[in-house]
């Protein structure tokens, strides 16, 4: 596992997971059927969230998913596992948290055609592995002790427990890369403070723009600036910063991961 993380077969921070994407419009692909699947399995039926009778056919799917991109996460046995989108309504659509929550007079919008809304953010409860994970897969561990700092390529081994919260962070680096290429520069997210904590650890330093209400639970409107997410992760962790921007890996982490792992189990075996 670790060599084919070294030589390019597998990626280094999240080996155990691919992700694909759906561009806006394309809403009868199969992708999209898996994605609304997964959708309707944590949203009405575990959660609640929404009604099971308003989707006979299993099916969880709103006005936005038209307009929005679609990115998706699997194992490496093609089980889809977790979902979100990147919502660009189209001018006679608000933003979906719009229709829920209220901002700050103070706030001013940037052009819409700069930004856009992450929503319908599901992981399978299958990959919410240890007690106290969020619904987001984020361990309670992480969330007290973890920074954007902390997260460096797992030492290899058969374990995924090490993997947490990169399931979720390989899902907002599809949406990263996507929003550079076409120039998105912020994001808006309608979500728990405990969600907002947590990917501000990863480096996502979302800031409020409104008081929270009642939106699928207690939920805060915020918004993120992605040149801002850049600069903050050049200083803290240029691994990250080259791993979210798909650039070469500095060599010297790569050695100290395959070195790290080579001693680990070298001192395995000798106990």
């Amino acid at each position: 596992m670790l060599i084919e993380r070294i030589f390019g077969k597998r990626d280094i921070l999240v080996p155990y997971f691919k992700f694909r994407k759906e561009l806006r419009g394309n809403i009868e692909s199969v992708l999209l059927k898996e994605i609304f699947q997964l959708r309707y399995e944590v949203y009405c039926l575990e959660c609640q969230f929404l009604p099971t009778e308003e989707f006979q056919n299993g099916l969880e799917s709103d006005e936005y998913d038209d307009c929005a991109t679609h990115f998706a996460a699997y194992t490496m046995e093609d089980e889809i596992v977790g979902t979100v989108r990147l919502v660009q309504p189209l001018t006679s659509l608000d933003y979906p948290f719009e229709s829920h929550c209220s901002i700050f007079d103070t706030f001013e919008m940037p052009d819409r055609a700069i930004a856009g809304e992450i929503s319908r953010l599901v992981v399978r409860k299958t990959h919410r592995r240890r007690r106290g994970d969020s619904m987001e897969g984020v361990s309670k561990d992480f969330l007290e002790k973890g920074s954007s700092a902390t997260i460096k390529p797992h030492q290899g081994g058969k374990t995924r427990r090490g993997n947490s919260p990169l399931l979720l962070l390989g899902l907002y680096r599809e949406m990263y890369r996507y929003s550079r290429q076409n120039g998105i520069r912020f994001w808006y997210a309608a979500m728990e403070r405990s969600l907002a904590r947590s990917l501000d650890k990863m480096g996502f330093r979302f800031v409020p723009i409104g008081p929270q209400t009642d939106y699928y639970g207690p939920v805060t409107p915020f918004i993120v600036d992605l040149n801002e997410l850049e600069e903050r992760l050049q200083r803290e962790n240029k691994f990250l910063a080259a791993w979210f921007n798909d650039q070469p890996i500095p060599f010297k982490i790569v050695f100290f991961t395959f070195l790290g792992s080579f001693w680990q189990r070298l001192t395995k075996r000798r106990t």
